[in-house]
């Protein structure tokens, strides 16, 4: 599949130290990549080598399967740390004025653009006014006001209310489901990311953790019945022919059950009256923010 984003070692030096070290990271075309990570991780650092705002140390970043980077940074919008806005003017003017900015010669792609990101009512209101929601949209709208394939948003949603996470977030979808843009989003509000990215990384002190697809993610953290026995071989006979159950796991003494959750009581009342000690049952499993916690305090 083609990828839109592909780094090679790519190290950050501040200092004497890397703040980026050496990240292999692979974004395909139509991802939402969920970059995550603790502040001071790396995650903007990398963020701004990738567009050009920072220079790598060493290592090499490939856009659209190409070492051309200018090319490829023109096909790429970003919204990092706290873009540059008109406070006294309108999202309109703004626009405008980001517009002859950036040499766009189609005076529609405003409007079009006020649309796309729900900001086509705002009117005469100045942008000092505007929600700090409203604020991140327009700072989005500025970033896809040159139609790019590929978006960075550096935590997009931090700070906002409920009600601008959900704007933000359908937002998000829509450029990738409508628009076709491939997006690149790091974000503390786990439980949020969990629901646009179809991609995770992780990073930690400056090094790629672990890279997986959000399948992947669901099976590490799928809901599930774990159940401790004595005697693993007879307690799997009782489940398959007993209680009709196949999806299951075996981990030692442990059998982990993927179906049937409503049926714990049954579970553990039927290996019971066959002779099988259980010497614990329980529901397990995880969501992203326990994964991520996991993974980082388990992480060399």
């Amino acid at each position: 599949m083609e990828y839109i984003l592909k780094t090679e070692n790519i190290t950050k030096t501040y200092s004497g130290k890397n703040v980026v070290d050496a990240v292999n990271m692979t974004i395909r075309k139509g991802d939402i990549y969920g970059f995550i990570g603790e502040n001071g991780a790396g995650k903007t650092t990398l963020m701004r080598m990738v567009v050009g705002l920072a220079k790598a140390s060493k290592g090499s970043i490939e856009l659209f399967e190409s070492n051309n980077l200018d090319k490829g940074r023109q096909r790429t919008g970003c919204v990092i740390e706290n873009p540059a806005l008109y406070p006294n003017m309108t999202a309109k003017q703004n626009l405008e004025a980001f517009r002859l900015l950036m040499g766009i010669e189609d005076p529609k792609v405003v409007d079009e653009t006020l649309k796309l990101v729900g900001l086509s009512d705002t009117g005469k209101k100045k942008v000092k006014n505007f929600s700090l929601g409203m604020k991140q949209r327009l700072s989005i709208a500025i970033a896809v006001l040159n139609k790019p394939e590929f978006l960075i948003l550096d935590e997009p949603i931090n700070g906002l209310d409920p009600t601008g996470i959900i704007e933000v977030r359908d937002l998000i979808l829509k450029l990738n489901k409508e628009n076709n843009m491939t997006v690149m989003v790091s974000s503390h509000i786990l439980g949020e990311l969990s629901k646009v990215a179809t991609k995770y990384g992780i990073i930690r002190k400056g090094s790629l953790v672990e890279e997986f697809m959000a399948e992947e993610l669901e099976e590490k953290c799928k809901q599930h019945i774990e159940v401790e026995v004595d005697d693993v071989d007879k307690a799997k006979a009782i489940l398959e022919n007993n209680l009709n159950i196949k999806e299951f796991e075996v981990n030692d003494n442990t059998i982990a059950i993927f179906t049937d959750l409503q049926r714990i009581g049954e579970i553990n009342v039927t290996l019971c009256k066959n002779d099988v000690v259980v010497s614990k049952v329980s529901f397990a499993g995880k969501d992203l923010e326990t994964y991520f916690i996991e993974t980082m305090g388990g992480a060399r």
